[in-house]
């Protein structure tokens, strides 16, 4: 079965509205933007696509078939998105950023375990971290759809900034709390909710919606490299300093984001169509990701993924101390290893290259993503778990970035906030359900058991997009060409 897949790995026709205007993008934690006003159309693909379908009455987008062959490498090749000078300035700051976020990422969860607490609670405050993307992330979709995407970045990303800001002092002063790191989560997770949805839309206001594929990938590539950094840093600051002094660099780090944005060139950047506020625009969003294939199936598969397969951040840290016995350099390596040039970058610069969308090239990838996590867990020692996570890395890539690419591509442009923000709920906002649950089972039956419960998810993932993906091609009307002609007399 997958072998038939593999030999159908598909690229989705860049959406075409009549008189639309510009494109949004959305994807796990990197910016993205909304398209130009009036995009040019995009290059047809022969064939339709049940990944693109669209219920009687919606807007037809185009979207390359299920089964179309993959398309030529964008111009440009495999950095084509850097020859845009907006983007280079902004991803330049996002390296930066990024580099910090994951220094904070790291600290946090072993400042938690140093303040006394379990597997269980270190999950509690994940998922007060990512709760609120859950319950308001919808209205910080809809926020980034009516607002300016680039002065609301500049506002979430100050804010974040003095978030960091003022637990660093608390840690460093020794006056923080076990209940102050989980109001400090809730509040992160609040400007992120308007924040994700708006800086992954952003992307296609700097690029357009022919270079948003490669665009993806590489701000996916982006954060795996910062993913490699960011944690070395951490785990020698946290061992020689304290974790104090990593929140403090990321805050700082805001900085060059900030920068970035002021300095962009606006007349350059494509601004998206403002949405004039209307009651029932959440629920609008929401009905046409249900009955629009190419968007339905991704987020499916991203629940269930989101929810137990992207808690890494509770069971590294269990893996590091309880299985290895480590310190926050263990922790530092395991999680560097996720985002290691040898894997994931190489990984991610390939689908850069092939810009490998669709729903089957999403199902190949969520089953090997499974199997590699799986392999993970029976690791025996230190080295094999680090060179496992190197390829786990690769196959996590691959998969954010194809589904993010299918879900933006299948989408109009008037809808791809709020679409972008389902998205960030399934892959952000379904951690406060799947965070305690993987701190649970790591906690009861040991850490590796966290990583073959991410595992198996993430297989089951696959299967259930297959099978919809079947559903969905079932029901696709046969054109009259199609269509037997009835025998005469």
């Amino acid at each position: 079965m997958l072998r038939e897949l593999e030999t159908d790995f598909e690229t989705d026709r860049e959406a075409t509205v009549a008189g639309g205007a510009d494109e949004r993008t959305v994807g796990p934690p990197t910016r993205q933007p909304p398209a130009a006003s009036a995009p040019p159309p995009a290059a047809a693909n022969p064939g339709t696509d049940a990944t693109a379908s669209h219920s009687a009455g919606t807007p037809a987008t185009s979207v390359a078939p299920a089964g179309s062959p993959r398309s030529a490498p964008p111009a440009g090749g495999t950095f084509a998105a850097l020859r845009v000078p907006n983007y280079r300035r902004f991803m330049t700051g996002q390296i930066i950023s990024m580099c910090g976020t994951w220094m904070q990422t790291i600290a946090l969860g072993w400042l938690v375990l140093s303040l006394g607490a379990s597997g269980t609670m270190l999950g509690v405050v994940t998922a007060a971290q990512f709760l609120p993307v859950l319950l308001v992330g919808a209205y910080g979709g809809l926020v980034a759809d009516r607002a300016n995407t680039r002065a609301l970045l500049i506002t979430t990303a100050s804010l974040q900034a003095t978030l960091a800001a003022v637990l660093g002092v608390l840690v460093i002063t020794h006056v923080v709390a076990l209940w102050m790191v989980v109001v400090f989560a809730a509040l992160l997770g609040l400007t992120q909710a308007a924040d994700n949805p708006a800086r992954q839309s952003f992307v296609q206001e700097m690029v357009g919606p022919e270079t948003l594929p490669n665009a993806v990938t590489l701000n996916s590539v982006t954060m795996n490299a910062a993913r490699v950094v960011g944690p070395a840093i951490a785990g020698l600051l946290i061992t020689l300093i304290g974790t104090g002094t990593c929140f403090l660099l990321n805050a700082l780090s805001f900085a060059a984001v900030i920068v970035a944005l002021i300095r962009l060139d606006r007349a350059a950047l494509r601004p998206k169509p403002r949405l004039t506020k209307a009651p029932g625009q959440i629920r609008e969003g929401f009905h046409y990701a249900v009955r629009t294939a190419g968007i339905r199936i991704p987020l499916m598969m991203m629940v269930i993924t989101g929810t137990l397969a992207y808690e890494f951040q509770v069971t590294l840290p269990l893996v590091a101390r309880e299985t290895f016995h480590g310190t926050a350099a263990t922790y530092s390596l395991l999680t560097g290893a996720m985002g290691a040039g040898a894997g994931a970058v190489v990984g991610g610069l390939l689908v850069a290259r092939r810009r490998l969308t669709g729903v089957r090239s999403l199902v190949v990838i969520a089953a090997v993503f499974g199997v590699l996590i799986l392999a993970t867990a029976a690791a025996p020692s230190l080295p094999l778990v680090v060179g496992a996570l190197v390829l786990t890395g690769a196959a996590s890539v691959a998969f954010i970035s194809t589904g993010n690419a299918t879900v933006q591509l299948s989408s109009e442009p008037r809808m791809r906030g709020r679409v972008m923000a389902l998205w960030s709920i399934a892959f952000i906002g379904t951690t406060p359900v799947g965070g305690p649950i993987a701190g649970t089972v790591a906690q009861a039956l040991g850490a590796r058991a966290g990583l073959v419960l991410a595992g198996v998810a993430a297989l089951v993932s696959a299967a259930i997009g297959l099978a919809s993906l079947r559903r969905a091609d079932a029901a696709r009307p046969v054109s009259a060409a199609a269509r037997p002609t009835p025998s005469s007399g």
